[in-house]
């Protein structure tokens, strides 16, 4: 089985195409069950965001893999697989290692070194788990890729390279400004209470706006971000909630507005952008970060407004100066995925050393007991001398081959040893797979409950 990715981000297909294969939750969850039902893939999990979505497999074959999952992404995404293939990147293997370590560190966000991938990573892997889809591989990799994220940001200044999307936004809407000196005292409303809006909500209130309204569709969930903004000792800005049916009375009292929620179509439109214009002599500022998006592009051409959403984001980023800090992860990335690759191909052996092992002691097992059908006069301290000489014996004998097909499995091009020794001792494969199956049911107990 190996490693496979198909999708598409920013940079490989227009804002248009990725609004439009935007996966909700529920989506999401079909197209992992689909998935696993499909006879190439073993174990999947989709990593979803605003500008990506990605579709992690272990499969046994490339070729059908890469059908099948580009097939079930058009499926599911609603956007017809000969117009979504132009835009699809495939990754095998270490390719695929390569990539995913790599948007943990932000390398391939939007705005580089961006910490808010790590969130979604951890989302995608809870996902998979609770969906039972993920199995001992992807765990594995999700998992490090996590750790290597975390050892990017700790370790170097990738920080420095980038910001979240709500800052390089709001940067975006300042337009040159510096954002505290914009932001002060303005009025806030924020869409949506989900991660993307609560991170929105506490860098408005630490640029110093002086009041924030949080309109979410469950107004429990806004009221109790609403309350975490409200608590003592924070930045002194006033927030309340507010149910959606507020959302126009709202935009005509804002000075900038925030709007992430996983609505399906435009949460304000033209229309309500024009009424809330209407006699004021303060511009409005718009900040969409949902995809598909919540305002509408028609907000560009309305007097008065300025509109940042994804799309402009995305041709801002481009001219982002690269921090030289980004080498240094880069060979962080390069280091991890060897090891990654070492540590999983010497997992794949370990099956067959435990089936040997297991043989060995079987024979030894037998052989005692034939020798105490040969002399039934031993006593319990000669027997128990013999059976330990033989087991040393046999330890031995296995020690260095089996330490050193290890080493030798964990290099490049060291998944053949494993079929060797398989062959040589003529161990039974189905031995060595009720051990695999017991690894990875090991595995998926360890790792439940471990994001």
């Amino acid at each position: 089985m190996s490693l496979l990715v198909v999708g598409l981000s920013h940079r490989s297909a227009p804002v248009s195409i990725l609004e439009r294969a935007a996966l909700p939750a529920d989506t999401q969850a079909k197209l992992l069950q689909d998935t696993l039902a499909a006879e190439p893939a073993a174990e999947a999990t989709v990593l979803a965001t605003c500008n990506r979505i990605e579709l992690y497999a272990d499969v046994d074959k490339f070729h059908a893999g890469v059908a099948e999952l580009s097939t079930l992404l058009a499926q599911h995404s609603g956007v017809g697989l000969d117009e979504l293939t132009p835009y699809l990147y495939v990754h095998y293997e270490d390719r695929a290692v390569h990539h995913l370590f790599s948007v943990a560190c932000g390398l391939d966000s939007m705005v580089v070194g961006e910490g808010q991938i790590l969130g979604q990573i951890k989302d995608t892997l809870a996902l998979g788990q609770e969906l039972h889809t993920a199995g001992r591989l992807l765990n594995d990799l999700f998992q490090q890729a996590l750790r290597v994220g975390k050892r990017a940001h700790s370790e170097t200044g990738i920080d420095r390279a980038g910001q979240s999307l709500v800052t390089f936004g709001l940067e975006q809407l300042a337009d040159g400004t510096d954002v505290d000196t914009w932001a002060k005292g303005k009025k806030a409303l924020v869409i949506g209470a989900g991660s993307m809006s609560s991170l929105a909500a506490a860098t408005l209130a630490r640029s110093g706006v002086s009041e924030i309204v949080i309109a979410n569709r469950t107004l429990a969930r806004a009221e109790r971000l609403a309350q975490i903004l409200n608590e003592p000792g924070g930045t002194g800005v006033v927030a309340h909630a507010a149910e959606m049916v507020a959302v126009g009375d709202e935009l005509t009292r804002a000075d900038v507005v925030v709007s992430c929620t996983g609505a399906t179509g435009l949460v304000l439109t033209g229309d309500d952008i024009e009424t809330a214009v209407q006699g004021r002599r303060t511009p409005l500022a718009l900040l969409d970060l949902a995809m598909p998006r919540d305002i509408d592009a028609a907000a560009h051409r309305i007097p008065g407004v300025r509109l940042v959403d994804i799309e402009s984001l995305a041709e801002a980023s481009a001219d982002a100066p690269m921090a030289a800090d980004v080498d240094q992860v880069r060979g962080i990335v390069s280091d991890e995925v060897a090891a990654f690759g070492a540590a999983q191909r010497a997992a794949h052996i370990t099956p067959t050393v435990v089936a040997l092992r297991t043989m060995a002691a079987d024979v030894v097992a037998g052989e005692i007991a034939r020798l105490e059908g040969r002399l039934p006069d031993l006593d319990d301290k000669q027997r128990a001398e013999i059976t330990q000489t033989v087991r040393r014996v046999v330890d031995k004998l296995l020690h260095a081959p089996t330490v050193r097909v290890k080493q030798l499995a964990s290099e490049p091009g060291g998944a053949g040893y494993a079929d060797a020794l398989r062959t040589l001792f003529d161990l039974d494969p189905e031995t060595v797979a009720s051990v695999s199956r017991a690894d990875l049911n090991d595995a998926d107990v360890k790792n439940r409950g471990r994001v």
